[in-house]
């Protein structure tokens, strides 16, 4: 039972990239998925969510109108589409499968790097 996330990378501000996070030892469609951060120095921040069905999502004020979480669970990955970079978009990024009454599962992270 795995998480890995790809995708991330060394981008300028204001530029775009899309993580992926793909799953392997279990079906992520019954799960509930998250992405989260850490910044260096920095809380682990929870950044969206989005429910089995990819109907609801939820984001946090500070990435609110430029990242969207989106998910394929034919391909039992979930992404998250960043636009607008910006410097405080610096951190690693977590994928997290989240299912009631069972641990949650968590990938180890891709570093995102915001800089001009």
């Amino acid at each position: 039972v795995q998480l890995v996330e790809s995708g991330g990378g060394l981008v300028q501000p204001g530029e775009s990239l899309r993580l992926s996070c793909a799953a392997s030892g279990f079906t992520v469609s019954s799960y509930t998925m998250r992405w989260h951060r850490q910044a260096p120095g920095k809380e682990r921040e929870l950044v969206g969510t989005i429910t089995t069905t990819g109907l609801t999502t939820n984001y946090a004020d500070s990435v609110k109108g430029r990242f969207t979480i989106s998910r394929d669970n034919a391909k039992n990955t979930v992404y998250l589409q960043m636009n607008s970079l910006k410097l405080e978009d610096t951190a690693v990024y977590y994928c997290v499968a989240v299912r009631s009454f069972l641990p949650n599962v968590w990938g180890r992270g891709t570093q995102v790097t915001v800089s001009s």
